[in-house]
């Protein structure tokens, strides 16, 4: 099993949400207290987090944007863009180092440093689109990881995994004319943000390299099983991507407050172990998750840590 690197800092927590917000800094204790008690924690490289540099954000976001998230977040405004993307003074630089710490991730995957990773980071990203932010999410941080791979590292073909329960509209909107990136979304649907349904499947040259399977509520591992064996897995043993990026909410949990699927926690080790077969066949192993969603702290820490439990072999 190759090793597997662990992204957690504590700038992350100073992204301050409105009393009882959801998104708020909690999660990010409960995920790193969970994993501190598990005998394979000494194990983990420790990734630290880098500021993300303007011109990598600008890979997927409005230059014009960038400069506004700036100065409305710190000039104090309590909301951005819209009411459920709650701000701090702080929260404009904290999502810079969202992003940067996916991109610190992904060059020490490239260069040979671990096989798998996981970024434990805050604000989320997959529903910022390219000019607008929304649904807690300020910078797209796997959208802006994927174009990084391209540029820098030069990955030609990139697989973005979203089992969030809710759909990454903005990274489909970001990627839907691209074959470079094939992007695959389970998701309850009907649900915020309303986007994902099946017959969106791409525009122009990127026409079916998006992969929307919405899920009615109510359903459960049985379910999930089968779409991944059926849908996911063979449209990514055809792409035979270069790289594996999961959009890793775990808000599909049964006792996540925000939707009505009912996942088990063992699925999300199911989930990953599929994704690290499918990295092992076409992509070297290299796998990188990113948290986006999941807000009941219990379902969320134990969640991640039956991840974090496929990538280490525990």
């Amino acid at each position: 099993m190759g090793k597997t690197a662990y992204l957690f800092d504590p700038i992350y927590l100073e992204h301050q949400t409105e009393w009882g917000h959801p998104e708020r800094a909690e999660r990010l204790i409960a995920i790193d207290t969970m994993l501190q008690s598990k005998p394979y924690y000494e194990d983990l490289l420790r990734v630290k987090p880098r500021k993300a540099d303007i011109k990598h954000i600008e890979l997927v976001h409005d230059p014009a944007y960038i400069r506004r998230a700036r100065e409305e977040i710190e000039r104090g405004d309590e909301y951005f863009d819209s009411m459920d993307t709650s701000v701090c003074a702080r929260s404009y630089e904290v999502a810079l180092y969202a992003a940067g710490g996916a991109l610190a991730m992904c060059d020490l995957i490239m260069e040979g440093g671990a096989d798998y990773g996981f970024c434990a980071v805050r604000p989320p990203g997959h529903h910022a689109e390219r000019d607008y932010a929304a649904g807690f999410c300020i910078f797209n941080n796997i959208a802006i990881a994927a174009r990084y791979l391209q540029k820098k590292h030069q990955i030609k073909r990139i697989a973005i995994v979203d089992w969030d329960v809710h759909h990454g509209n903005g990274t489909q909107h970001l990627f839907e004319k691209d074959p470079t990136i094939l992007y695959a979304s389970l998701h309850q649907f009907p649900c915020y943000p309303g986007t994902g349904s099946l017959t969106e499947k791409g525009r122009d040259e990127g026409v079916d390299f998006t992969l929307n399977i919405p899920m009615e509520i109510g359903s459960g591992d049985e379910e999930y099983r089968a779409a991944f064996n059926d849908r996911i897995i063979p449209a990514l043993d055809a792409f035979r991507p270069d790289f594996v990026l999961i959009s890793a909410g775990f808000d599909a949990h049964r006792n996540d407050p925000l939707a009505g699927i009912d996942l088990s926690t063992g699925m999300f080790h199911e989930f990953t172990v599929m994704l690290m077969d499918v990295a092992g066949r076409h992509a070297k192993n290299r796998v990188v998750a990113l948290l986006e969603g999941g807000y009941n702290l219990d379902a969320l820490a134990a969640s991640v840590e039956r991840m974090m439990r496929a990538f280490v072999g525990a």
